[in-house]
């Protein structure tokens, strides 16, 4: 049985003024026929003041001379007009003015106050003038106005799509621009939202209570004002909200936080009204709005003062939420990925009555969100998801649709029929680490360098106990990096023990200390690794209180996101003394893991060496073959050798500082970049 359409549905469209060629305009018929009506007009109106053709202008000196001659065509009327409101007369009749010459219809004009003998002149000659007034006065205006009247009417009618349009523009500029959307255009449910299970319950809960209200007001419960969905980008907030529309069966309007804020004061005060006015008209019904914190930041802590145009808006979204006339029966679903600089009144019960955290997906909602992308192309029989996923910790939604996307396209340019195993985790290293760039011409002695450096992550990699376990390492430059060391936990992890970190600032430091012990000498390659390290011993010692000296205190206020407004006039809460302590631990942290990575490589010297050449050999080890070496001495299984560029151009000079520093990664996940 098909679902219920929605109460208030898409409204049929108005057929568009364009007509069928893509959106092109037509031609205007109606425009061009006006301009002919238009042009017939005027030229009759002409026609009008002169019915019998043109009239030839002649001084009365000619016209005096024509009577004389007799030259005067006596057979048609000889008129004398005289003007309403004028000076002159004129004589009108018919006449020729040489004796060869056609008679002609003229008009001269004469003064009766000094031809007073004008009359009797003509009598003389057997000629009679008829007196005759032009006194239609009303005609002659509406014949000299229509022509200009006519041009404005056409005018209008050629621009009055553009009229309507700037005149619609300027009535409608504070009304709201949420969009209604169908379920006919919106294909996505709840069963295309994976690996946020706790969440789509709590948003299934609410489309329940729009779909059967009584069963939950029989206990006296109320349906919730508002849900704010807070989440890291690319965990789903967007995707469960258009779930949330394609399930429920009342209207669903969308908008955007920055379509409330314009260059305009009050415009955004005056959408937010107008989309509760739309939201009741349509009640019960839900309203999405994505990145609320565009419009629903802290007041009063903007750099340089509060945005006025920006906390009239929120103020008006205060109001209508929970007021003195609160909209009954209109649900806010908001989402953003910073909740920290949401304003406390917008968070509160009754406004926001739920707060649903949409973190990252463990390994199972891993493999189900895989599941899911994996519909749309074809996988090749055997390929077992439950590895990618247990392979991709850290990954958002939009990063595993994303690998399966790459890998589509890697299947593609490699001619295959489906996507192997291979193509997924080369996409999952090309999402996370970047691609490969094995155009990048790099010397010997830089190879020789990375290589060493390379070695020395991954062998104290695998000497550490309380170590993620290595997954590969490899020379080619991938992303920022000349080389990369990348391990990979065998299970999701939420929290760090002390040792795990310890050990990490060790395997992080290998890289400097493979270079000083082969080279005596270093590069400015280990940039991202002193970040990293020093990164941790920091929040070793300042949040997580992991430092005997300095104890279980924690030293400033530490958030996961700056709020600059906020942050910046923010003073220290400890004192001059108490910071040199805390840079002193920090620096023990980070000697002593180098003191450890140093004692230990040297000790391993010989397979350190080994594994070196093995990169510079195939460039690309596993951690198979990392274990080989060290048990062996040597690579038993050897990798497939590695392609080589079509030409190799000339070595280039290495740019400093070519490494981008690495400030906090994905929980799970481990890098050394070279």
């Amino acid at each position: 049985m098909s679902d219920p359409e929605p109460r208030n549905g898409p409204q049929r469209q108005r057929p568009s003024n364009n007509g069928g060629n893509g959106g092109e305009p037509s031609f205007n018929w109606k425009a061009l026929l006006l301009l002919a009506m238009a042009a017939a007009l005027i030229g009759g109106a002409f026609l009008y003041r002169n019915p019998a053709g043109p009239i030839r202008e002649v001084p009365y000196s000619a016209f005096h001379s024509a009577v004389l001659n007799k030259w005067v065509d006596t057979s048609k009327p000889l008129d004398l007009v005289s003007e309403v409101g004028g000076m002159n007369d004129h004589l009108q009749g018919w006449a020729k003015f040489s004796e060869t010459g056609p008679s002609e219809r003229f008009r001269s004009q004469v003064n009766l106050s000094y031809n007073t003998d004008l009359r009797e002149f003509l009598r003389e000659h057997g000629l009679e003038a008829n007196p005759r007034s032009d006194a239609n006065v009303m005609a002659s205006t509406l014949v000299g106005f229509l022509p200009v009247a006519m041009f404005l009417l056409v005018l209008y009618f050629l621009f009055r799509q553009q009229i309507r349009s700037a005149g619609r523009g300027a009535l409608t500029f504070g009304k709201s621009k949420a969009r209604m959307m169908s379920r006919e255009k919106n294909k996505v449910t709840f069963k295309d939202v994976a690996g946020v299970e706790e969440a789509k319950e709590e948003v299934q809960e609410i489309v329940e209570f729009l779909r059967d209200p009584k069963r939950f007001q029989k206990l006296g419960g109320r349906i919730p004002k508002g849900v704010l969905m807070v989440g890291s980008p690319g965990t789903g907030k967007t995707l469960l909200a258009r779930a949330i529309a394609g399930e429920a069966d009342v209207p669903f309007f969308s908008i955007s936080g920055s379509d409330f804020v314009e260059m305009f004061v009050g415009v955004g005060a005056s959408r937010v009204r107008d989309m509760f006015e739309q939201g009741k008209k349509s009640a019960p019904c839900l309203i999405f709005i994505d990145e609320i914190d565009a419009v629903g930041r802290h007041r009063g802590h903007g750099v340089g003062g509060g945005h006025d145009e920006r906390e009239q808006t929120l103020n008006a979204l205060l109001v209508e939420m929970d007021g003195f006339d609160t909209q009954e029966g209109v649900i806010i679903i908001a989402a953003t990925n910073r909740p920290d600089v949401l304003d406390p009144a917008l968070l509160r019960p009754g406004r926001f009555d739920r707060q649903i955290t949409v973190s990252l997906p463990d390994v199972k909602g891993r493999e189900e969100i895989l599941r899911v992308h994996v519909k749309k192309v074809k996988l090749a029989e055997g390929v077992e998801l439950a590895l990618i996923a247990r392979g991709t910790p850290g990954y958002s939604g939009a990063e595993l649709a994303n690998v399966v996307n790459e890998a589509a396209l890697l299947a593609a340019r490699r001619g295959l029929k489906a996507i192997t195993r291979q193509e997924l985790e080369e996409a999952r290293d090309k999402v996370r680490w970047g691609k490969e760039r094995r155009s990048l011409a790099m010397s010997d002695k830089e190879k020789e360098n990375t290589a060493y450096h390379e070695a020395g992550h991954a062998l104290l990699g695998l000497l550490l106990k309380h170590t993620d376990p290595l997954h590969k390492v490899t020379i080619i430059p991938r992303g920022p990096s000349l080389g990369s060391t990348m391990y990979l936990p065998t299970e999701d992890k939420y929290t760090q023990r002390k040792n795990e970190l310890l050990d990490r600032l060790v395997m992080i430091m290998g890289g400097r200390v493979a270079e000083e012990i082969i080279f005596g000498d270093v590069t400015n390659g280990a940039r991202g690794d002193i970040n990293q390290a020093t990164d941790i011993a920091r929040r070793m010692v300042c949040e997580w209180g992991m430092s005997d000296k300095m104890g279980m205190v924690e030293y400033g206020e530490h958030q996961e996101h700056v709020f600059l407004g906020r942050d910046i006039s923010r003073n220290r809460n400890y004192s001059e003394a108490t910071a040199q302590e805390i840079d002193h631990e920090v620096h023990a942290l980070c000697d002593n893991a180098y003191k450890q990575a140093k004692e230990l490589l040297i000790k391993n010297r010989t397979t350190l060496e080994v594994i070196a050449k093995a990169l510079l050999e195939y460039e690309t080890l596993d951690a198979s073959h990392i274990r080989e070496i060290m048990s062996t001495g040597s690579i038993q299984n050897p990798p497939a050798p590695p392609p080589r560029p079509p030409s190799q151009p000339p070595p280039l000079r290495k740019v400093e500082d070519t490494e981008q520093p690495v400030t906090d990664l994905p929980p799970g996940l481990s890098g050394a970049p070279a």
